[in-house]
């Protein structure tokens, strides 16, 4: 699987810094009110935990030195209040984080929703869902993460460390120099750790998005793999993902436990220093023994928030991969747009005409120098082999993409120059492999008009053939179609299919095999109400079997991407060409396919 991730930018730390400013500047401002209340809470997190080492002196000066009763319940209330404070104001800065981290949660899943619906075919064409579902999910987490991350450094243990320091430089400032002289060696270890892990991360990235295909494929093609008995296959591919995540996984444990033991090593070494100073001035220069065991309280309270701090980087880089991924599909500009002066379409008749028309995926020419003309209000069909080029076709006039060279006009409008909103809304499109949501089939049916009543929705159901096995659900129309339809049979998917489309009530009808899923029976019921429903409308059908085309105003065979025979199926039957070996391989005599 190729790396849809790939970045030229992954350790630019300029890179780095312009991503948090985003976050911050599109997340943070909406929540500053709850934020603030937040820092509050942390504030008093950090004013007690400095308070409970400034109490050291006392402690050790008023009762163990001096003896004083009154000092023991003074100091024993004033501490029991001072944790009875830091205990709530942690419960009040996890709920208000919390909330406010849900909050965002919501609203980035929403507007990357939004930013998915804007995306055109392209998009679609070159993303897998798993894909997707990792930029979305990942990069919404890392949003939160990041948040969270800075917020709780900030407030929390910045402010901590900031109370801390005051209690260890006001008890001895000499010895504050001596815990201080950590610190370089701990940033450049961390700085070390951080390229190692980025690396790393954008690996198992890669890595998560392969394991979801492969579940992608599975589910999907569930009946495929159990009919070919593909399990032991699809189970290997998965392991060999699952293994990599693994490896990945482990080898960022791995990475960030690092800081544990060159924080332990160097806190271990900075403590020792104060003790045998400490300890040092204490016996022979008769210092303050309260002071210094206040500093030392104070030292080892500091190293938790230290600890943390010393991970945050490594934390942040973990998170710069998803962030990453998120704005690279908040940033792309959709390929296929409206154009700058782009006007509603206008249909009088309804006349397509296709001008030399070329279009390629890719390296893949699928129309070259397509020509052909759909008369309005009249049926016209496409035949030929697979990859002839036909959906195509309906893709383009939908205009789901722009060709490469040629035009495409409706009414002699070019598709170009109109709305893609009102240009599609001109257009009922029923599909081989018609798609239905998990709603209920009333509301399936109304999809194109949300507003119809239930008489109009029964009498597109009725004209298509579908309201009797409608009636017969346990619910009606109120029963759900399952993901993709899957309640239903292909035939009765196909049926609701073609009563939405008679509902819309459309101009222009792109039919590609809309009979294809029905039995013998239905398709003559069917094609009597696509012939009704296609009077005065312009019909561009897609087609295999002959049987359902060879009433068609106008035929168009197509090969190799070009219209390659045109006519009525009289006039290309005689003409003994390519239609005509169609028509004797599907017909049973040469009477009824001349018929």
């Amino acid at each position: 699987m190729r790396n849809p991730f790939k970045s030229d930018s992954w350790d630019d730390p300029q890179g780095t810094v312009q991503l948090i400013k985003r976050v911050f500047s599109e997340n943070f401002r909406t929540y500053v009110p709850k934020y603030l209340l937040a820092f509050v809470f942390m504030g008093l997190i950090a004013a007690t935990t400095a308070a409970s080492a400034w109490i050291m002196r006392d402690v050790v000066n008023e009762v163990f030195v001096n003896k004083d009763p009154f000092m023991v319940y003074a100091i024993g209330v004033f501490v029991l209040v001072v944790y009875t404070v830091k205990g709530v104001a942690t419960y009040g800065q996890i709920v208000v984080l919390s909330r406010v981290g849900n909050q965002i949660t919501k609203d980035l899943n929403g507007r990357m929703f939004d930013v998915l619906l804007r995306q055109d075919q392209a998009y679609y064409d070159k993303h897998s869902l798993a894909e997707i579902g990792v930029q979305v999910g990942q990069g919404v987490g890392a949003v939160r993460a990041t948040l969270d991350l800075i917020v709780t450094s900030l407030g929390r243990d910045v402010l901590t460390l900031i109370g801390l320091t005051f209690v260890m430089i006001y008890q001895n400032p000499l010895l504050s120099v001596f815990a201080l002289i950590t610190m370089p060696p701990a940033v450049i270890g961390v700085t070390f750790l951080i390229r190692r892990v980025k690396e790393y991360v954008k690996r198992q990235v890669v890595s998560s998005a392969k394991v979801s295909a492969v579940t992608q494929e599975t589910v999907l093609g569930n009946r495929i793999v159990r009919a070919f008995g593909m399990q032991k296959v699809m189970r290997d591919k998965m392991e060999v993902g699952l293994l990599e995540i693994q490896k990945q996984s482990n080898k960022i444990a791995s990475l960030t436990a690092r800081t544990s033991p060159l924080m332990d090593t160097l806190g271990g070494c900075a403590i020792a220093l104060v003790i045998f100073y400490g300890g040092y001035a204490v016996i022979e220069l008769g210092q303050d023994p309260g002071a210094l065991f206040s500093f030392i309280t104070a030292l080892l309270l500091a190293y938790d928030p230290a600890r943390r701090l010393a991970r945050l980087n490594i934390n942040l880089g973990k998170q710069m991969v998803g962030l990453r991924i998120l704005y690279a599909l908040v940033d792309r500009k959709p390929e296929l747009h409206d154009a700058e002066n782009a006007r509603d379409l206008e249909i009088e008749n309804g006349e397509i005409v296709f001008s030399d028309v070329a279009f390629s995926y890719g390296e893949n020419a699928a129309l070259r120098g397509t020509s052909f003309k759909a008369e309005a209000g009249k049926m016209t069909a496409l035949v030929g082999a697979s990859g002839a080029g036909k959906s195509t076709v309906f893709a383009l006039v939908e205009r789901f993409y722009d060709p490469q060279s040629g035009e495409i006009l409706i009414d002699g409008q070019p598709i170009r120059d109109v709305t893609q909103v009102s240009l599609r809304n001109k257009i009922a499109y029923v599909s081989q492999d018609s798609f239905l949501f998990d709603l209920s089939i009333r509301e399936n049916i109304a999809i194109g008009r949300p507003d119809a009543t239930q008489e109009q929705i029964e009498a597109a159901a009725i004209g298509a053939n579908a309201h009797d096995f409608i009636s017969a659900l346990p619910e009606g129309y109120k029963t759900r179609a399952g993901q993709g339809g899957s309640n239903l049979s292909g035939g009765q998917k196909q049926r609701i299919a073609i009563a939405r489309a008679m509902l819309i009530d459309a101009p222009i009808l792109l039919l590609d095999e809309a009979t294809s899923a029905l039995d013998a029976e239905s398709e003559n019921k069917i094609q009597a109400a696509l012939e009704k429903l296609m009077q005065g409308r312009t019909t561009l059908v897609i087609a295999h079997r002959l049987s359902t085309v060879r009433h068609a105003h106008q035929i168009h065979v197509m090969g190799d991407g070009k219209v390659i025979e045109s006519g009525n199926h009289n006039e290309l039957f005689e003409h003994d060409g390519i239609y005509r070996r169609l028509c004797e391989l599907q017909f049973q005599s040469k009477t009824e396919a001349a018929e």
